[in-house]
């Protein structure tokens, strides 16, 4: 029998990371065999430096802890970088030229959840690469047990440095309000406020893993209410929000309106483009039909592409892509930077372009071609079964002859606009959204998607919430 062996709860390895709910499907145990086995394909690979970050979950210092034991006993010298955000340790990967990465995080999940993103290389360590982890710790297929070592590096001030390296919009003083959430990027949002030009206002600026001021999801509108309330008795020119981990943004305009993930990447795709005349500028399927043909309208070449940050990072290498960006608010630059998704970074690239704008970000935000959408409608489908359904309504529309793009799930075209079905990576959940010109014609699609559904043997999905105008 081999002396390593390790079974971790099947729920805990997703497709983009390994995640649960701490004291049921995910343990120091599961840590240190992480450690364990991530560190043996380091070693197999040649390797043997990896940079090791954690977030401010109460549950995050001890799995940490537990993960640096594993590597060490893989023979590991591990880079401790310390409470941080997620793309902190990226961007430590790159500064310190290590092998491997491993980032403790629940992102935006509950408190109770936490989890762990890595990196093999400077790419993404996904999908098939987890499942793999997960069988050589069942099989004890790992080297054998050598002394590593650990060392603590503080590089905040080296990240921010950096970071404002690229802030390009002047001396001209903005009002702008932040709110990290009191997830792991507080403190290095704070750092960015006082070196940035203008006056900043930061909410929710202390790291506390209980989440005390909202649940740390800014697509979530619920959770942007303290900021837009923040904006507005501020006379703020825009407010800018982080998840748990601060790989993903929010942002509200200064009337308070939310900027959505594809209306952002409108903004910022013009900006890109000005200097990459024609650059390849990739979004996921859920985003607004406006962003791919603004992205058109303004010289670039628009590709539409799988939802998931390590599918679109692995596509943006794989195309030379400057941008990149979801509808979740995970946005990669590779112009400038290094192609992953880096909230602070997206927030000092957005803030120069505001600086330099002769207009407010609303009346950007007003300008652009009106449609109404449905927020992303998520609803319950057996994890056996929710590929399948989508393969079915596949069928059905080829047999129709309907339009269908077909990258990930289903986007069907009509005349009245589009509706997109495709099955989650990550929960045993179907994601639908719709969205058209007129209201009549939102009504059309979405009983599209629930004719569909039907007929694969599944309840309509419920429309009843409020259509989202962008």
């Amino acid at each position: 029998m081999p002396s390593f062996s390790h079974r971790f709860d099947p729920t805990s390895l997703r497709e983009y990371d390994i995640r649960g709910v701490v004291g049921k499907t995910l343990s120091g145990e599961d840590a240190f065999a992480i450690g364990r086995v991530f560190g043996s394909i380091v070693s197999r690979k040649g390797g043997a430096k990896v940079a090791v970050g954690y977030d401010g979950r109460l549950s995050s210092p001890m799995l940490e802890e537990k993960l640096v034991a594993g590597l060490v006993a893989s023979g590991m010298e591990v880079i401790r970088i310390g409470c941080a955000p997620t793309p902190m340790l990226y961007f430590a990967a790159y500064h310190f030229g290590t092998d491997g990465a491993v980032m403790v995080t629940g992102s935006h999940n509950p408190p109770d959840y936490n989890g762990f993103k890595s990196m093999i290389g400077k790419k993404p360590f996904f999908g098939a690469d987890i499942q793999n982890l997960g069988k050589m710790a069942a099989e004890g297929d790992v080297v054998e047990e050598a002394q590593g070592s650990s060392r603590q590096e503080d590089i905040a001030e080296q990240y921010v440095a950096r970071l404002m390296q690229d802030y390009d919009g002047g001396e001209r003083k903005l009002k702008v309000v932040w709110d990290p959430g009191n997830g792991s990027g507080a403190e290095i949002t704070k750092m960015l406020a006082a070196r940035l030009p203008g006056e900043h206002f930061v909410i929710n600026g202390e790291i506390d893993g209980r989440f005390p001021a909202h649940h740390p999801d800014p697509t979530v509108a619920k959770n942007l209410e303290q900021i837009i309330a923040e904006v507005a008795k501020q006379g703020a020119d825009l407010g800018i929000a982080f998840d748990g981990d601060a790989d993903r943004i929010g942002v509200v305009d200064d009337k308070g309106n939310i900027f959505f993930g594809d209306q952002l990447m409108v903004v910022l795709a013009r900006d890109v483009l000005k200097s990459k005349p024609g650059g390849t500028i990739i979004a996921d399927v859920k985003a607004s039909q406006v962003l791919f043909d603004e992205i058109a309208k303004a010289g670039g070449t628009p590709m539409m592409w799988k939802t998931g940050h390590s599918l679109i990072k692995s596509k943006m290498a794989e195309t030379g892509a400057p941008l990149a960006g979801e509808m979740s608010g995970h946005i990669f630059f590779a112009d400038k930077w290094y192609g992953f998704d880096d909230a602070p970074y997206s927030a000092v690239r957005l803030l120069g372009i505001v600086a330099r704008m002769s207009e407010k970000l609303s009346a950007v935000r007003d300008a652009m071609p009106k449609v109404i959408n449905t927020p992303e409608l998520r609803f319950d489908c057996a994890e056996d079964r929710k590929f399948k359904v989508v393969a079915e309504v596949k069928d059905r529309l080829a047999a129709e002859g309907a339009k269908v793009q077909d990258v990930d799930g289903v986007r069907v075209l009509t005349d009245d606009g589009w509706w997109l079905l495709r099955a989650s990576n990550t929960q045993a959940v179907l994601v639908a959204r719709a969205e058209a010109k007129t209201e009549e014609g939102l009504e059309r699609l979405k009983a599209g998607i629930a004719r569909q559904l039907e007929a694969s043997g599944l309840a309509a999905p419920d429309f009843s919430g409020e259509n989202a105008g962008h």
